[in-house]
């Protein structure tokens, strides 16, 4: 069973790929990309796909984007996945562009969706060390001055960040009985005095930061939608995170799948192929069905995310489709390692890379238990 995409997509989708081999096919060209993989993102590439106007697939194109839907948008990060080109978190430049298309003033919208759309990256930062899963509790703070704004406090696990022109910043600037009140988005630069920020070491080098802001000044057109209103602001592009998170592990489990697919083809033992055995032949039908399952449900949530009509059902549709691809992934990644053996385990091979970027997939983005909160919870199970 196929996706029901246009011509016009499936030839975008051909050219993404064929982009990928040209660019990214070899581990060689990889390394050269991240520092032998000790950089998880490459704002080099960034800019070779923004040449080709595809860094901003779903920014307006009065702003100088491409004026995509969400499934133009699926459909480039699942083949840019499938295709490991190093840019794993040019999505979450996506997420943060489209609050600030939403939200943002005129004046921040061109200056920051143009730099988008030459390649550059952003940050979103939303957790804290006390505010993970529960972000409405954080405690960074933005207090009114004469000028503008103070903010003073810590956000962690905050991707992009060393590599961001600016950070999306959601601060308190009012406590009330309601934690979810009193919260407000500021446009920040990343150059801006006061701001530290700190690299976080992870299983997949360097990717996640510490920011720390030590009486930061900004000005009074900062803001980002309207005072008090950022978790509102941010429940839409929560929904628009998990879609992409989706997209994402969606094309990495289709390559976990492609690698080990050729592997057990080729790969002899006992005088035949190993992909001959019943374990191994009936795991990878079940895989290739878990597979095929996921990239329909992917799309259907973007179709939904594309019709108004649906917007009620997305927060649901949306952890649904972010808990399946990346459980998916996971399991695609783990069981191509066992079915290479100690191939699968060597750094030679990609699926090592499969293992460590589908594992974080299962945390990042709300993780996988707080998706299944989500949609419980969508069904009155509260």
């Amino acid at each position: 069973m196929t996706v029901m995409l246009s011509e016009e997509q499936r030839e975008f989708a051909a050219a993404v790929r064929e982009f990928c081999r040209r660019e990214v096919g070899t581990r060689e060209q990889r390394d050269k990309l991240t520092d032998c993989g000790r950089e998880g993102h490459s704002l080099e590439l960034n800019r070779r796909i923004a040449e080709l106007g595809w860094a901003a697939i779903n920014v307006p194109e009065e702003y100088g984007g491409a004026g995509g839907n969400h499934v133009d948008l699926c459909v480039l990060l699942e083949e840019l996945a499938r295709g490991m080109a190093p840019v794993p978190w040019h999505g979450t430049t996506l997420i943060t562009a489209g609050i600030y298309t939403k939200f943002a003033n005129e004046d921040l919208k061109t200056t920051v969706l143009s730099r988008l759309a030459e390649g550059a990256a952003l940050s979103i930062a939303m957790s804290e060390p006390e505010a993970g899963s529960d972000v409405a509790a954080l405690t960074c703070r933005a207090e009114r001055t004469a000028d503008g704004w103070l903010i003073n406090g810590q956000k962690t696990w905050c991707t992009n960040a060393h590599l961001a022109d600016s950070i999306l910043l959601v601060a308190r600037t009012e406590r009330g009985e309601k934690k979810h009140r009193g919260l407000t988005m500021f446009h920040v630069p990343a150059n801006t005095p006061g701001l530290t920020i700190k690299g976080i070491d992870t299983l997949n080098g360097t990717e996640v930061n510490d920011l720390y802001f030590a009486d930061c000044v900004l000005p009074a057109d900062s803001v980002v939608g309207e005072i008090g209103q950022g978790w509102a602001q941010l429940m839409p592009g929560l929904a628009t995170e998990r879609l992409i998170l989706a997209a994402q592990m969606l094309g990495t489990a289709e390559r976990a799948f492609d690698d080990c697919l050729a592997f057990v083809s080729e790969r002899m033992q006992f005088g035949r192929r190993v992909g001959s055995f019943q374990a191994l032949k009936h795991r990878i039908a079940d895989l290739a069905t878990e597979i095929e399952c996921t990239r329909l449900l992917v799309y259907n949530v973007a179709q939904q995310a594309d019709d108004p009509k649906q917007a009620d059902e997305l927060a649901r549709a949306s952890s649904m489709a972010k808990l399946k691809a990346t459980e998916v992934a996971k399991n695609m990644a783990l069981e191509g390692m066992q079915m290479m053996g100690g191939y699968g385990y060597c750094t030679e091979f990609d699926m090592v890379q499969h293992v460590r970027a589908s594992l974080g997939a299962t945390i990042y983005g709300g993780t996988n238990e707080i998706q299944r909160d989500i949609i419980g919870n969508s069904f009155g199970l509260r």
